[in-house]
C-alpha cells in the first residue's frame, strides 16, 4: 500500500492520517464510445480523531466525484469515485483531484490518467490498412522500448468492417511465450472500435536488440477474421541508475572510433576496417551482443569479457555488392556498462 501524509500538525507530524490504497490510476487506453469511466480510490483513517471528507476539489468539468460521507473512526474505510468523461478529452490525459478533510492539514491529491481517443469523422481514412474484416491505423505495431525488469503493454486500435460480432470469447492468437493479446471489450459490433491489449516480456524473450514477430490472430468461426499482426520492438537490458561516487567503479565501454567514413567505395570490392574496443571501468566488461542491420556486414570480435584497462579489435567485413549510392551501416553494442548499455557504430558509403 501507497502511505503518505496528508497534512501536517505543529512543527512534525509524521503521521500519515488516511492510509490510501493507491493515490493513483492508470484508465489505460479508451474509446469515446466506451462511455464513463469509474474507479475507485479506497482509503483507511489511521488516527484516534474522526475523520470527514470535507470537499473535493476537481480540475476539470470532465469527472465527476462521489464519496464516503459517513464519519469515519479509526480503523474505518471509504471510498472515493472518480467518473470520467472520454469526450471531453484527445490523446494522453492526468487529471489531479484534491480530497480535503476536516482534521488540521488534511490534503490529499489524486491523479487519474490514461488515453482517450476521440471517434472519428471519417472511419476509412482513420483505419486504412485493411486485414480481413478489420482496419488498423498503422501496418505495424510498434512496441517501442521493451525492457527486461517489466512487461511492456500497448493497446492497439481496430475497426470491426465486417458483418459479425466480434466475442471476447472466440477470440485466439498464437503467440510466443513472451507475447499475449486479448481483447478488451466483451463484444465489437460490426461498424465498431475495438482494442487490443498486447503485453510484451523482455525478461521472457532474454535477448537484446530489434525484433519483429508475425503474430496470427482471429475469432473463431468468423469468416475474414484471420489476421496477423506484425510487431515491432526494440529489446533493452534494464540497468537502475547509479550513484556519483560509483561511476569509476563500474564496467565502461570506451569507442576509440564510432564513425567509420569509407568514402566511395567500389560494389565490387569487399571492405575491411576494424574499432577498437576498451574497458576503462573497474570492473569486468561483458558484451552482451553486437548486432548490425544489414546481412551484407560481417562482425567479429574476439572475446565476450575485458578485463579493467584491456582493449580488442572489433572486425568489420561490408560487401556491398548489389547495392548502390549513399549506403550507412549501424552496428549497436550491448553490454553490461549500466551508463552507456547501447553503444553505436556507424559505417558510411558512397557506393560506385
Amino acid at each position: 500500500m501507497l502511505i503518505f501524509s496528508i497534512g501536517a500538525q505543529g512543527q512534525v507530524d509524521t503521521v500519515p492520517k488516511v492510509i490510501w490504497k493507491v493515490n493513483r490510476i492508470d484508465l489505460g487506453t479508451i474509446l469515446e464510445e466506451q462511455g464513463l469511466q469509474t474507479v475507485e480510490f479506497e482509503f483507511t483513517n489511521t488516527q484516534d480523531s474522526v475523520f470527514v471528507i470535507r470537499d473535493v476539489w476537481q480540475e476539470c468539468g470532465c469527472t465527476t466525484v462521489d464519496f464516503t460521507r459517513d464519519s469515519l473512526v479509526n480503523g474505518d474505510s471509504g471510498v472515493i469515485k472518480i467518473s470520467f468523461d472520454p469526450t471531453s478529452a484527445a490523446g494522453y490525459f492526468s487529471k489531479l483531484i484534491v480530497v480535503k478533510g476536516n482534521l488540521l492539514g488534511a490534503e490529499d491529491s489524486l491523479y487519474l490518467e490514461g488515453i482517450s481517443i476521440p471517434y472519428p469523422s471519417d472511419v476509412n481514412r482513420a483505419y486504412p490498412v485493411t486485414q480481413g474484416v478489420l482496419g488498423f491505423r498503422l501496418k505495424k505495431v510498434n512496441m517501442g522500448d521493451v525492457f527486461d525488469n517489466e512487461p511492456k503493454i500497448k493497446y492497439v486500435e481496430f475497426y470491426n468492417k465486417g458483418e459479425n460480432l466480434l466475442d471476447q470469447e472466440t477470440f485466439r492468437s498464437q503467440t510466443p511465450p513472451y507475447i499475449q493479446i486479448s481483447q478488451v471489450q466483451q463484444f465489437v459490433r460490426p461498424k465498431e472500435r475495438g482494442l487490443l491489449m498486447i503485453r510484451y516480456d523482455g525478461a521472457l524473450r532474454k535477448d537484446l536488440g530489434y525484433f519483429e514477430d508475425l503474430i496470427p490472430v482471429e475469432w473463431e468461426n468468423v469468416a475474414g477474421s484471420q489476421i496477423k499482426l506484425e510487431l515491432i520492438a526494440d529489446l533493452f537490458e534494464y540497468f537502475p541508475p547509479i550513484p556519483r561516487s560509483d561511476l569509476n567503479e563500474v564496467p565502461q565501454l570506451f569507442i576509440v572510433q564510432k564513425e567509420i567514413d569509407l568514402k566511395e567505395i567500389s560494389s565490387r570490392s569487399v571492405v575491411r576496417r576494424s574499432v577498437t574496443l576498451t574497458n576503462k571501468g573497474h570492473q569486468v566488461l561483458e558484451i552482451r551482443k553486437i548486432q548490425g542491420n544489414c546481412e551484407c556486414l560481417v562482425i567479429e570480435a574476439p572475446k565476450d569479457q575485458l578485463q579493467p584497462g584491456e582493449s580488442m579489435e572489433l572486425s568489420l567485413v561490408l560487401d556491398p555488392m548489389g547495392r548502390k549510392g549513399i549506403d550507412q551501416r549501424n552496428i549497436y553494442i550491448f553490454s553490461n556498462d549500466p551508463v552507456n548499455p547501447v553503444q553505436l557504430i556507424v559505417m558510411k558509403s558512397r557506393i560506385e
